[in-house]
C-alpha cells in the first residue's frame, strides 16, 4: 500500500518561495501519476500540477494556468520523492497542499480531477501573507 508524507509548508511573504516535498513508501512513485492538490476552506480542491507516471509513460508535467511559470514539479527517483517548487507566491496561493497519487496515467494536457486520486498525503499548510 502506497503511503505519502508531504511537508515543507509554512508562512511566507508575497513574492517569496517554498518547496514542498512528498515522500512515498510502500511503492515507487515512478509507477504513479502524482499531483499536487490544494484546498482553501469553502472552495473545491484544485490540482495545481500533475506529473504523469514514468513507468511506460513520459512523466510529463501539466500545470494549472495560474501557476505556470511560478511552480515547478520535479522527481527524485532515488529518494522516491516528488517536489513542488513554488516561486513568486501570492496571497491567492494560500491553501492546504496535498500530494496525491494514482496508478492510472494521464492522457491529455490537463490535470485529472482530484477525486480520481487514490492515495493522499496528510497535507501541509501554505500561508502567503505580509
Amino acid at each position: 500500500q502506497l503511503s505519502l508524507a508531504d511537508s515543507g509548508g509554512g508562512l511566507v511573504q508575497p513574492g517569496g518561495s517554498l518547496r514542498l516535498s512528498c515522500e512515498s513508501s510502500g511503492g515507487s512513485l515512478d509507477s504513479y501519476t502524482v499531483a499536487w492538490i490544494r484546498q482553501v476552506p469553502g472552495k473545491d480542491r484544485e490540482a495545481v500540477a500533475c506529473a504523469n507516471k514514468l513507468t511506460a509513460f513520459d512523466g510529463n508535467v501539466n500545470y494549472m494556468d495560474s501557476v505556470k511559470g511560478r511552480f515547478t514539479v520535479h522527481r527524485d527517483s532515488a529518494r522516491n520523492t516528488i517536489y513542488l517548487q513554488m516561486n513568486s507566491l501570492n496571497v491567492e496561493d494560500t491553501a492546504v497542499y496535498y500530494c496525491a497519487a494514482r496508478k492510472f496515467p494521464i492522457f491529455d494536457y490537463s490535470c485529472p480531477s482530484p477525486g480520481t486520486f487514490d492515495f493522499w498525503g496528510q497535507g501541509t499548510q501554505v500561508t502567503v501573507s505580509s
